[in-house]
């Protein structure tokens, strides 16, 4: 269990918290996701243990994961809405450095338009629908309701900030927030190749007993991949932990036996896919859950 941060305080008189540590405890109250944020407006990196996703993506904090590494890592997965773990010892040390806070869009049910210039804040004025505006340094975040893949440089000056990425908090802006509009979401969506791409096979080690084996019945098989879909589909937060959960169950079963098939992986990529996973963050997890596993 963690310890709260010990605070310095006169008789009778309430404890000191840092300014980014209050802006904080008050968006978790609220149910934003928060993290610190140090020089740079860059989260806090990730520590040996969790370094290069060797922990299958299982981020350290209660809202985001399973992972019991001591430091705060995973940069928007670290992100928490548990005031506990936000004043805890572990966290100490953060926001004593910390700059600024950051909050995942994501988690807080939202997506974040970021509009970087004044040629992008014209573009949204007359193409999108309004919403909450918060100023910026050099622009504007549009905030709507609803969640969406993040991607960078979706137009000249555009960044969405949605699942997995994170924000920095600004303020709350002005105006009703509105719901994501089609028009956002279809900025992610590229125009399809010419090329046809040569196709990224993942392969599973068929096992000595792959001739006589009882998943072969299609029944079982599918069942088991529809469970896993079902469990990633109906995920509300810690998405990359379910996912790469979801990912070990099938393979502890059916990993050994030849039986999954790239049309198999294909299905479970599709339904992480669609809960804002990247291909790459697919592969990771399932990479992954073959060497936990010892695949």
């Amino acid at each position: 269990m963690t310890q709260p941060i010990p605070v310095r305080r006169e008789h009778g008189a309430r404890p000191r918290l840092s300014a980014p540590l209050r802006t904080a405890l008050d968006l978790a109250t609220r149910g934003v996701p928060v993290l610190p944020l140090r020089a740079g407006k860059l989260p806090f990196g990730n520590c040996a243990t969790c370094a290069g996703n060797a922990c299958g993506g299982r981020p350290t904090m209660k809202s985001a994961g399973a992972c019991t590494c001591p430091g705060i890592c995973h940069g928007w997965a670290a992100a928490t809405t548990d005031t506990a773990t936000l004043t805890s010892r572990m966290w100490a040390g953060a926001w004593r450095q910390a700059q600024a806070v950051a909050y995942h869009p994501a988690g807080a049910g939202l997506t974040v338009l970021d509009l970087d210039d004044t040629k992008a804040v014209s573009w949204a004025r007359q193409t999108l629908p309004a919403t909450r505006i918060v100023p910026t340094t050099r622009g504007e975040h549009w905030i709507y309701l609803g969640v969406m893949p993040s991607a960078n440089a979706v137009r000249p000056g555009v960044d969405i900030k949605s699942a997995m990425a994170y924000a920095r908090w600004l303020g709350p802006g002005t105006g009703t927030m509105t719901d994501l509009p089609e028009a956002v979401r279809a900025l992610t969506v590229k125009e399809p190749s010419t090329v046809r791409p040569v196709p990224h096979v993942i392969t599973v080690p068929a096992g000595a007993g792959q001739q006589h084996c009882r998943h072969r019945t299609p029944a079982y098989l599918d069942r088991g991949i529809a469970m896993a879909e079902q469990r990633i589909t109906e995920a509300r937060e810690a998405v990359h932990a379910t996912v790469y959960r979801a990912f070990l169950a099938v393979l502890s079963t059916h990993g050994r036996c030849g039986c999954l098939t790239e049309a198999h992986t294909a299905r479970l990529f599709a339904a992480a896919q669609a809960k804002g996973e990247s291909a790459r963050h697919c592969t990771d997890a399932w990479t992954n859950a073959l060497t936990t596993l010892g695949l």
